[in-house]
């Protein structure tokens, strides 16, 4: 029953979830749980951005940190 302030109840298990109210017609409703991107973090789910970080995180994880060539490295940068 929809009570006097217009809300639903969808139980407990839904709690605290997003969701997507849809009026397909009068009196029918979809009601679809969602997950919301923020719009400065879509291009993160776009293909050629995952497969980028994919890649980095692969070589992050067999090039460990290094202070070792810090000098060169910056130097390299602003030849550039």
């Amino acid at each position: 029953m929809v009570g006097a302030k217009g809300q639903i109840s969808l139980g407990r298990q839904y709690a605290g979830r997003q969701v997507l109210v849809e009026e397909q017609e009068p009196g029918v409703w979809l009601v679809r749980t969602v997950t919301v991107i923020p719009d400065n973090e879509r291009w993160l789910h776009q293909s050629q951005a995952a497969a980028d970080l994919e890649r980095a995180l692969a070589w992050a994880a067999v090039n460990p940190p290094d202070d070792a060539n810090t000098e060169q490295l910056l130097k390299e940068f602003q030849e550039r």
